[in-house]
């Protein structure tokens, strides 16, 4: 414990920077008429990092928070630190409330609550510690001083300080973000490495002042900002950790560093090796193969669809080291890591090339060589001679290999060669079309009776497959009935039919319902006004775009969809005996590199015809991307405002 007393030592430097007490500070921060509509202000929120050769550190971090309002002072009357107890140790050093009315109340943190966290599907033995602050007041301030030494993944067990030491040893990174949820007045982060160790580092989406400095033989560096206020949420935005400020350091030469320690880590480990039983159930899928991608495909579904998502602690392999092919073999569960190492087992066994690879599902990953991952998927090398992404985890029931969901995504190979970080390409629209097709005979009293088919492909397919696969088989019809209901409540489903949704590999889906809708037409004397069904909205659902808010005039952030896609509409209204149409909607034609719209209506013997095509190019969109995007989905909209109107 004597590296955390110099650390605390150090730590004077916060009483020295500000030169007055922090029950001043707090006084003087300002108040929620400064603040307006925030609950909390973070006065200063200042991390010391020490690196030791091994790669081991020591970090403190020391926050004073006052609270604004009434709900301010219930989220802080209790504080949180999550750690991992195979890679870090944490303690509560100091806990004090300094009250507006001059009170100073010191906690005792021996009485710090240790315990179990919240999880869900990955039950890693993460835990939490808490101190229970009490019931506070606005003007109330609470100062926190938490130690903490090791790293922020589970990680090989080892002996004593051993498995605190980062997996990469001898390494060090951070990811620093300098925003939060609440107004920030100061923010300091400061770092110590050994002189051979020196830094890389980007400050991103903004500025933050830097010095560097040697000191006992070390490299000390400090970056601070002053007064940060909390980002505006955009709807549907990337992730804050892409667009607000933030800082990257790493001491490692460069991405191919990772990717060759990241393959050579899992080598060494013997992650891949397959046995007998997994040989044989290898042989057992690929009977009657007919080619490479068939091979590659049989073993890609069968890791998704017979491994279960559920992660327990396993101890030993866990983090970057992925646990052993046998095992998962053996328990049929696992997390991203062991869907992936058991693809990449069976691809082994069945004679392929195949390693790891790393991923950030959900944000992007910068250049600087920290550990931005979230998320393991496989590479196998094939005829061509090039790596071919495969995700076991986001591919149950869905007939992809890589699910597109994950395009324009950056991730790292562990070859042997090395690699450079490198990005997922962008999947074209007709991958994952939505098509919607109706007939339907339109009656003189108003009602419409008729069969309305959907059918997808890609990421498209698996989601119209969801209304069987995430529900028991007897909801199935409900769910499909469901979709008409939503917008017609007085239809009648007379009958309800869809291709087989387990097989998804045979077959894309289709779901075909027949229905009666008594008074879909307005009828007033003489006169009739309808939109087709395909227009108002119907399967929804399945048209990401629709669920986009376009009252949005301009955007400052990238945004995103769940996938490009594209989508094709077409419907046939026979009418009864009609003298003429007084009214047809205009065709509209809205066209984009992005995104791109066209519909029109027509009459043919004796029928209404309406027809629409939607395209969207991307997952994630370029903030000036949006003038097009909006545009295409206002013009498909526009068609469930503008009826026809025929005359009887």
């Amino acid at each position: 414990m004597k590296k955390n007393l110099l650390l605390l030592l150090q730590f004077t430097f916060a009483t020295i920077v500000y030169g007055q007490s922090f029950a001043d500070l707090a006084k003087k921060a300002g108040d929620a008429t400064a603040y307006p509509n925030h609950d909390q202000l973070i006065i200063f929120d200042s991390t010391i990092v020490d690196m030791q050769e091994t790669g081991l550190t020591f970090v403190l971090n020391h926050t004073l928070t006052k609270v604004l309002n009434n709900h301010g002072a219930i989220d802080l009357n209790v504080v949180k630190y999550g750690y991992d107890p195979l890679s870090a140790f944490t303690e509560i050093k100091k806990a004090v409330i300094y009250k507006k009315d001059g009170r100073i109340i010191e906690l005792d943190v021996q009485k710090t609550m240790d315990y179990p966290a919240p999880a869900r599907a990955i039950y890693w033995g993460a835990r939490e510690k808490m101190v229970e602050i009490g019931r506070l007041e606005p003007g109330d301030a609470v100062e926190m001083i938490m130690f903490r030494k090791g790293f922020t993944y589970a990680l090989l067990a080892s002996d004593e300080d051993d498995k605190y030491i980062p997996p990469m040893k001898g390494q060090f990174y951070d990811i620093v973000e300098f925003f939060g949820s609440y107004p920030i007045k100061n923010k300091v982060y400061q770092v110590t490495v050994p002189r051979d160790k020196p830094l890389q580092y980007q400050f991103y989406n903004g500025e933050a002042q830097s010095s560097c400095w040697f000191e006992n033989g070390k490299i000390v560096y400090t970056f601070s900002k002053k007064d940060i206020l909390p980002l505006k949420n955009e709807s549907r935005m990337v992730a804050m950790v892409d667009v607000a400020p933030k800082l990257l350091v790493s001491t490692t030469e460069g991405w191919n560093k990772k990717s060759t320690w990241f393959y050579k880590v899992n080598e060494d480990f013997g992650s891949f090796i397959p046995d007998k039983e997994i040989r044989d159930k290898v042989n057992e899928i690929l009977k009657g193969a007919t080619s490479e991608m068939d091979s590659v495909s049989r073993l890609t579904h069968w890791c998704a669809d017979e491994v279960r998502y559920s992660g327990i602690s396993m101890g030993c392999g866990e983090g970057f080291t992925l646990h052993k092919g046998p095992m998962t073999f053996t328990d049929r569960c696992g997390v991203c890591k062991d869907k992936a190492g058991m693809l990449i087992t069976m691809l082994r066994a069945a004679g392929f090339q195949s390693y790891p690879a790393m991923t950030m599902a959900g944000s992007r990953i910068d250049y600087i060589p920290a550990d931005q991952f979230n998320h393991c998927v496989t590479v196998v090398k094939l005829r061509d001679g090039k790596y071919h992404l495969l995700d076991p985890t986001w591919v149950p029931f869905v007939r992809e290999l890589w699910s597109s969901a994950e395009q324009q995504q950056q991730y790292l190979m562990g070859v042997p060669e090395g690699a450079d970080l490198a990005t997922t390409p962008v999947s074209d629209p007709e991958n994952h079309y939505v098509k919607i097709d109706g007939v339907a005979q339109l009656q003189a009293n108003g009602t419409l009776a008729g069969r309305i088919t959907i059918t997808g492909e890609g990421q498209s397919d698996a989601a119209i497959r969801g209304l069987f696969k995430y529900s028991n088989k007897t909801a199935w019809y409900q769910n499909v009935e469901r979709e008409l209901l939503r917008i017609w409540p007085q239809a009648k489903v007379t009958q309800v039919k869809y291709s087989d949704p387990v097989d998804y590999l045979k077959y894309n889906i289709w779901v075909a319902i027949d229905y009666t809708i008594p008074e879909f037409a307005l009828v007033s004397g003489n006169m009739m006004m309808f939109t087709p069904l395909s227009a108002g909205g119907i399967f929804k659902n399945f048209q990401g775009q629709l669920s986009f808010e376009t009252g949005i005039k301009e955007r400052k952030y990238p945004f995103r969809d769940r996938c490009s896609r594209k989508v094709e509409i077409n419907e046939s209204i026979r009418l009864p005996d009609i003298k003429k149409v007084i009214r047809m909607p205009e065709s509209l034609v809205k066209r984009g590199e992005t995104a791109s719209y066209q519909g029109n209506y027509s009459m043919a013997n004796g029928s209404v015809i309406f027809s629409g095509t939607s395209v969207f190019s991307k997952r994630q969109y370029d903030a000036q991307d949006w003038p097009e995007f909006k545009a295409a989905v206002e013009a498909q909209t526009k068609f469930t405002e503008q009826p026809v109107v025929i005359e009887l």
